[in-house]
């Protein structure tokens, strides 16, 4: 690795003045924060609040990578994922990806490791993802997908996948940013 450039000093964090929930549910919240900008003015900045997540790369023993063709009823389009989902109060994000992967796949693996870990939306949102690859991953059993997910497993040669990355095919981002993270050697 050549020589980097040292990170600047971190800003100061805005001092908040109040802060207002405006909306609470067991999959996000909002709330109205009033920041002080530099000068003593003051400004609202809105707030969106999802738990931690997990996404979890899963590659088979022969070295295909196992992907979900999903219907995401936000925008009414279906492409292709990997497993991902909310971590539950409590749990270990390791926990979490093992449990998204065995739900979401079926498939089980005794070799999952974090690999990097990133912030999707950190303009609007505190929400924070990992990202695990699972290797040498084995079916032990049917998906059991949530009642709101439509989902099919489909296992890809990892040229296909590599293909389809560098055709910019992929347009979940938890997806895409773990596979290149993936194909960098992580």
């Amino acid at each position: 690795m050549t020589d980097r450039t040292p990170d600047p000093p971190a800003f100061e964090p805005f001092r908040v003045e109040r802060s207002e929930r405006i909306y609470d549910s067991p999959w996000c919240g909002l709330r109205r924060d009033v920041i002080e900008l530099s000068g003593g003015k003051l400004q609202e900045y809105h707030v969106v609040e999802i738990s931690p997540a997990v996404a979890v790369v899963p590659v088979l023993p022969d070295g295909r990578i196992a992907l979900l063709w999903q219907l995401r009823h936000p925008h009414g389009g279906t492409h292709w994922e990997i497993p991902a989902g909310r971590i539950h109060d409590g749990e270990d994000p390791k926990d979490a990806a093992t449990r998204e992967l065995l739900e979401e796949t079926g498939l089980r693996s005794d070799d999952v490791r974090r690999v990097a870990g990133f912030y999707p939306t950190n303009g609007i949102s505190p929400h924070y993802a990992h990202i695990f690859v699972a290797r040498d991953c084995e079916r032990v059993r049917d998906p059991e997908p949530d009642a709101a997910e439509r989902l099919s497993v489909h296992w890809m040669p990892e040229s296909e996948v590599r293909a389809r990355l560098e055709g910019a095919e992929f347009e979940d981002g938890f997806t895409a940013l773990a596979l290149f993270y993936l194909f960098a050697g992580r």
